[in-house]
């Protein structure tokens, strides 16, 4: 993992929106990115690009994924503050926007809102149930679309015009599965959400842990903006499984305790990325120790929190304790600004045909591990691969990102995760 280049002042053109639901019509449509808008002559230094590139953000400020929100803006934010006081030939407009959840539907007017402003590219939406529904709009309108956290394996070669930062959820099924089996546990519950999300990676862990030898002896699904549980707890402590994954957003906070009360070891819980928070602030009426989750992404520099919250704090927020999918959100905007700078263009099609060279995914690039220095690159007329804080963010065929990582955490006695792998 390389180390991050310490913050700067952040000059950020930001306007941030909190917006209740209105009607939105999502049309299907394509969209094929062009082929080599700006090709330059190898060796040969391109003229300097002078660059506007409004960018758009939506992410969580409500819903049940809220607790993500903040660390993933502040990763925009802090990828954004550096980029513009690189002034190396582009600037970034940022324009702020809550995507909510299903419940709430706030992203069907802040999608609306974004579109309005003109941007061409976007980092969002968190969930995968929510891009889903805004996807074809974005492509329609132009908009390159960069998640830093969409895992739904679903997601895997959709669009040209649609990437993401975070792996397959085939990745993290596998390593959590695999980790249940490890620490002995023969027999495993679990509770998933209806969703993409939740369909998907409970399928993952129960395909590895099956492949290890151990047996799912109960599974309940709930939907989103269910209140009640009970039922669910029910199947699954009836069948006295060693242990039980719980695949849900913040819906954990309710789930474990009537666990718990149900006579489940609530050190024997697995939790995935969507629920992986520290507790120890939540005053849950269980014990976590020793329960176990994953999240993907590299191990982070000692200071990066820090950074995340000096630029946080200077726009006015609280201070964020979490960094879940924040290093995934500053790698998704700096890959954004670079692929805009080696294309010349900040046309949505044209970003989204230069995404896979400034990874390294394409082309044969020189590494580089800020946008600074990979913008020198690119200036001077070479080839940049961005070498990222979530790992090498190498975009594949598929636009989804090879050889990323997957960490595993655990809770100690004060309900707060640690990793260990």
């Amino acid at each position: 993992m390389n180390a991050m280049k310490g913050s700067r002042p952040a000059r950020i053109f930001a306007a941030a929106a909190m917006v209740s639901a209105s009607a939105l019509i999502i049309a299907g449509c394509s969209s094929t990115p062009a082929e080599n808008p700006s090709d330059k002559p190898a060796g040969e230094k391109p003229a300097a690009a002078d660059l506007t590139l409004k960018l758009g953000s939506l992410l969580p400020v409500s819903g049940q994924l809220a607790f993500l929100g903040a660390p993933m803006e502040a990763g925009v934010a802090l990828a954004v503050s550096q980029i513009n006081e690189a002034d190396a030939g582009v600037q970034v407009e940022l324009t702020n926007a809550d995507e909510g959840d299903l419940d709430n539907k706030a992203y069907e007017t802040s999608i609306t809102k974004l579109q309005s402003a003109g941007i061409t590219a976007m980092i969002g939406a968190a969930s995968s149930s929510v891009s889903k529904l805004i996807l074809d709009s974005n492509v329609g309108a132009g908009i390159v679309t960069v998640s830093p956290s969409n895992t739904s394996a679903d997601f895997t070669g959709l669009s040209p015009m649609y990437f993401r930062t975070a792996p397959s959820d085939n990745l993290q099924g596998e390593v959590l599965g695999n980790q249940i089996a490890e620490d002995g546990n023969t027999t495993l519950g679990i509770i998933y959400q209806n969703d993409p999300y939740g369909t998907g990676l409970a399928e993952a862990i129960k395909n590895t842990f099956e492949s290890a030898g151990g047996k799912v002896v109960a599974e309940a699904s709930y939907n989103q903006g269910d209140g009640q549980y009970n039922a669910q707890v029910q199947t699954v402590s009836a069948a006295k499984p060693d242990a039980v994954a719980i695949v849900s957003y913040e819906q954990f906070k309710t789930i474990a305790p009537l666990l718990g009360n149900a006579g489940v070891d609530t050190g024997k819980l697995y939790l995935v990325d969507g629920n992986l928070s520290n507790y120890g602030k939540d005053n849950l009426p269980i014990k976590l120790e020793g329960s176990k989750g994953t999240r993907a992404g590299a191990e982070l520099p000692d200071d990066f929190l820090e950074q995340l919250n000096e630029v946080w704090t200077e726009a006015g927020n609280d201070k964020i304790n979490d960094v879940t999918y924040s290093a995934e959100a500053y790698d998704a905007t700096i890959l954004v600004a670079l692929a805009a700078l080696e294309a010349r263009s900040v046309e949505g099609k044209d970003i989204a045909s230069k995404m896979r060279e400034v990874s390294g995914g394409e082309g044969d690039g020189e590494k580089c591990t800020t946008f600074e220095e990979c913008a020198k690159i690119i200036n001077d007329g070479g080839t940049a691969d961005y070498e990222g804080l979530s790992g090498s963010v190498t975009f594949d065929e598929n636009n989804d990102p090879k050889g990323a990582a997957i960490g595993v955490y655990e809770y100690g006695a004060d309900n707060n995760n640690t990793r260990i792998k």
